[in-house]
């Protein structure tokens, strides 16, 4: 389905959106990356450097595109969710309602959209369930965001009939560039930031017992693939369908470390949602099962990690109307 065809990969110099372009690459796409970050990692790609908030920029790079994946999202710590909350609202609004209106306007063939897990009351529920229950207050600003994407696309839909959209929705993803920075940063980017340089005790939020779904971002990208591949129209959960406590993890990280740290649980600060593990029976049912064991991907972060100083765009330090 993608050789030689047109595609365009926002957001594609970041964690997932990289890996998507790998994909590409390879399946013999001829692939544009649109990215705020300064980034170039793969001269195979035509790259454009443009803020993607902006409408007109989204009309002009979706121009004679045969498939858009629009990967760009603001990805942070719960307490950057909680102090900054219109740095993850305001910028998902803009990227998502733009990108998937200049997609409609050039007529382009195949969209995906990528939701989250944030979007869930109830993180065990089955896609269908998604409106039962309203997001959890910890990702309460992300979470309403990523909804509105898929309403826009439901409502494109009904109003226009073009029923050519892909939902997918990861899981708690993790992989090679990542944002490192242990102040903005996710769980598993931070303990690896934080353990290289040396944190001794190594300080973790909560007990360790609240249980995560962690999935590659490499295998996210291949399902991101797998459902433009198959036209799949139905929103996906990406996730393992295993939950791994935050002490187990903790564990797994320090098994592919130099450094062994003791571990000081900081109970005085909050622990999160008690479990976050998807319903993965539609993925499933649709055929997908090539999942990365997590002690390989972790080995490979790690490993990218020491010998990468990539500099990602910040937007909880460098704002997310450009101040």
């Amino acid at each position: 389905m993608f050789k030689d065809k047109k595609v365009l990969v926002t957001g594609g110099t970041g964690m997932i959106g990289a890996e998507v372009v790998d994909l590409l690459l390879e399946k013999g796409a001829i692939v544009t990356v649109a990215s705020i970050d300064k980034n170039i990692f793969d001269h195979r790609v035509r790259y454009i450097q443009e803020d993607l908030r902006s409408f007109e920029v989204c009309k002009k790079i979706c121009k004679k595109i045969d498939i858009v994946f629009n990967m760009i999202g603001v990805k942070g710590s719960p307490v950057m969710t909680k102090e900054k909350p219109a740095s993850f609202f305001v910028p998902m609004l803009q990227f998502n309602s733009n990108m998937m209106e200049a997609a409609r306007i050039n007529d382009v063939g195949w969209y995906l959209y990528t939701s989250s897990i944030g979007v869930y009351g109830n993180f065990e529920s089955p896609e269908d369930d998604l409106w039962k229950l309203n997001p959890s207050k910890n990702d309460w600003f992300a979470g309403w965001a990523k909804r509105m994407g898929e309403l826009q696309a439901e409502s494109y839909k009904i109003q226009y009939g073009w029923d050519r959209v892909s939902i997918i929705r990861p899981g708690n993803v993790f992989g090679k560039r990542d944002n490192f920075n242990p102040e903005t940063c996710m769980v598993i980017p931070s303990l690896i930031t934080r353990i290289e340089n040396r944190e001794s005790p190594l300080s973790v939020w909560g007990d360790g017992s609240a249980i995560r779904d962690f999935i590659y971002a490499k295998d996210v990208a291949k399902i991101c693939c797998f459902l433009v591949e198959n036209k799949i129209t139905q929103p996906v959960n990406a996730g393992t369908g295993n939950g791994l406590s935050i002490k187990k993890l903790v564990e797994t990280i320090l098994r592919h470390t130099k450094n062994s740290p003791p571990v000081s649980w900081d109970i005085s600060k909050p622990t999160g949602d008690p479990k976050r593990v998807l319903n993965i029976d539609r993925l499933k049912g649709l055929g997908f099962n090539d999942f990365t064991d997590i002690d390989a991907a972790i080995s490979e972060v790690i490993h990218w990690y020491h010998n990468n100083n990539i500099k990602r765009y910040d937007v909880f330090k460098e704002g997310h109307n450009g101040k």
